[in-house]
């Protein structure tokens, strides 16, 4: 297959959409969109958020170390966008994109209550990186929707969430399962 030779980037796609909220009071509440996020540690469970110094989030984040990363939705795809586009400075997104800001279980960042799982974060580390800076944070704990918790089997079907995420500009809607993790050396049971 011929390939073709491109200038360095950021071409590690899908990633997810996200909003994170911040604000330690309603007066500063604030939500940005990032698509810099992920886990870096699962024992203790840790993971990041890169943000430009320049976005009204960032100085929130720097100063009160604590955030909360809501995973996004197709419903939510349109307060995503809008949430990245805009700036707190200017705007009070909660009200302006009819989102419900919700307390949170360990941390003084507020949850979005429309989005499905909300991952209560505190800062650790911020590394400055060129133009943006990566928040190192725990995950001290996650706040989960009860529709996608099945109680019999204890599996939790975020796939029926209808999650989206970025591409290179663009907001996808996720797929089907075409697997599951170990599918490729399972073992096949002999019949008889």
């Amino acid at each position: 297959m011929e390939k073709i030779v491109w200038k360095p980037g950021t071409m590690i796609y899908p990633l997810p959409a996200v909003m994170v909220s911040c604000g330690k009071n309603p007066e500063e509440y604030n939500i940005i969109t990032v698509a810099w996020t992920g886990t870096i540690c699962s024992d203790p469970p840790m993971c990041y958020i890169s943000i430009r110094p320049s976005r009204h989030s960032y100085e929130i984040i720097k100063r009160n170390r604590e955030f909360v990363i809501n995973l996004t939705t197709e419903k939510l795809a349109w307060a995503t966008d809008w949430c990245g586009v805009q700036s707190g400075r200017d705007h009070y997104k909660f009200g302006d994109m009819k989102l419900s800001p919700v307390k949170s279980i360990k941390v003084d960042a507020p949850a979005i209550a429309e989005s499905p799982v909300n991952i209560e974060c505190r800062v650790t580390d911020i590394i400055e990186l060129g133009i943006h800076h990566m928040f190192i944070a725990e995950v001290l704990t996650i706040q989960a929707d009860k529709e996608y918790y099945n109680t019999e089997t204890g599996a939790f079907r975020l796939d029926r969430a209808k999650l989206i995420s970025y591409q290179h500009g663009k907001y996808y809607k996720t797929g089907e399962m075409i697997g599951k993790f170990g599918y490729s050396v399972k073992k096949k049971r002999k019949r008889r």
